[in-house]
């Protein structure tokens, strides 16, 4: 249930990876929007090293972000990536020294924090449907999106910085 929360909320969720990702920890990373890992992080399932099936959403989001041949990889021999290989392969964004993780998955949050949170949240939604969509209806949905933003205070607000060249103050309305 906590994982299908963070899928669906509006504000983006951040895996900052300091040491070793495994099983369930490795599986949050792949929920999270966007990875931010330690150049000494590794990662691996285990699962199969202990007799069981992989599960906290791993086999939903592994297959559609790493694709199925390296997700089946790594669920099936519980290979150790270490990060700039887990960078990659697209399962982190960034690797940073081990003493920046923290600092640069905060700077990221504030960043996001202080950013236009509905459109934001708008992303979010039409990414995690996509792969269920046609080209035609994912279009059409990111028109509506796009339309229902457009009227936002943020919308305003993002529109009229953009004409008059400065920086967007963007609250979440």
């Amino acid at each position: 249930m906590g994982l299908s929360r963070l899928a669906r909320s509006t504000a983006p969720v951040i895996a900052a990876v300091n040491g070793t990702a495994a099983g369930a920890g490795f599986s949050l990373v792949m929920a999270a929007d966007l990875a931010i890992a330690a150049e000494s992080a590794v990662f691996t399932m285990a699962y199969t090293n202990a007799g069981l099936s992989p599960d906290g959403s791993s086999t939903f989001y592994m297959p559609r972000k790493i694709g199925d041949r390296r997700a089946r990889e790594l669920m099936l021999t519980n290979r150790v990536l270490k990060a700039p290989e887990a960078l990659q392969w697209g399962i982190v964004n960034q690797v940073v020294a081990d003493d920046e993780v923290v600092a640069q998955a905060t700077k990221l949050a504030e960043k996001f924090a202080s950013g236009p949170t509905l459109a934001y949240g708008a992303v979010k939604s039409l990414l995690n449907g996509s792969f269920d969509q046609t080209l035609e209806s994912q279009m059409e949905l990111e028109a509506r999106a796009i339309a229902d933003l457009v009227v936002t205070e943020d919308g305003q607000e993002g529109i009229n910085a953009f004409v008059d060249k400065r920086k967007p103050e963007f609250h979440g309305r």
